[in-house]
């Protein structure tokens, strides 16, 4: 991977990552029409992730420290029955990461019939999302386990992880404001977290590994400040409910994905 592949990449990963579009469906698209070998590009998906999960800090640096200002009070407060939803959110694709780690990244090899399968999932639940009632009710653990397993489920390419949560959220009544702020925090931790392992492993552009060093620093600064675009952004979408226009793109972008499968 060039560093001008690794720029486009990056730009596609911070606009989709925050737009319920799937940005691993389309990391998957833009690889096969750039001609980038599937299986080479493991670590500079992580690395792109990585850049997106920083944009999320810093877009909610406000909410960030307030909830560490009342976690570390050490008393049962709002900020700590938050961070122990955001907590329990992520135990499932923790156990995912844990168990099913070879056969999660397995998918990632190309499959573009894959993705457009799970592009067109997506633009059914937005859908559904779309039609759904908010009923003011706030985020409980149960409801966070919930939004949890769908952000598990979401682990597959072309499934929308933000357009999984956001609209299971949405299902359970929940206030858009609050469904796209859960959605966007409760992601933090699982990505920091693999690409701390990475880190680790020193395998992250290390030679002969899946990207150069500086495809792996392009792609990270593209996908940064893109994403800091994208995220401010779909904030005002979700609270604007124009969650069927994603549908919609969905739907083409799937139906598209599964044609180039068969005619391409």
């Amino acid at each position: 991977m060039d560093w001008l592949e690794a720029l486009l990449l990056g730009i596609l990963q911070g606009l989709t990552e925050f737009m319920p579009v799937s940005s691993s469906g389309h990391l998957e698209i833009g690889k096969a029409l750039l001609g980038v070998e599937a299986g080479e590009s493991l670590d500079f998906t992580l690395v792109v992730h990585g850049a997106t999960v920083l944009s999320t800090l810093v877009v909610f640096r406000a909410d960030i420290l307030r909830l560490f200002r009342g976690l570390f009070r050490f008393e049962w407060n709002d900020e700590t029955r938050y961070v122990s939803m955001l907590l329990l959110s992520m135990v499932p694709v923790g156990i995912v990461g844990l168990f099913f780690k070879d056969q999660v990244e397995a998918l990632f090899d190309g499959r573009l019939a894959l993705v457009g399968a799970m592009l067109l999932v997506t633009a059914g639940l937005l859908a559904f999302a779309h039609r759904a009632k908010p009923k003011g009710r706030p985020l409980g653990l149960a409801d966070a386990l919930v939004v949890g397993l769908a952000q598990a489920v979401a682990v597959l390419p072309g499934l929308s992880r933000s357009g999984a949560t956001i609209a299971t959220a949405l299902l359970l009544g929940k206030d858009k404001d609050e469904a796209a702020r859960f959605s966007f925090l409760m992601v933090l931790l699982p990505i920091l977290g693999a690409n701390l392992l990475e880190l680790l492993k020193g395998d992250l552009g290390a030679e002969g590994s899946s990207s150069g060093a500086l495809a792996l620093g392009v792609g990270f600064v593209a996908a940064f400040l893109s994403g800091l675009l994208a995220c401010t952004w779909m904030i005002g979408l979700v609270r604007r409910g124009k969650l069927i226009y994603f549908a919609l793109y969905c739907a083409t972008v799937g139906l598209a994905a599964l044609a180039w499968t068969v005619w391409g």
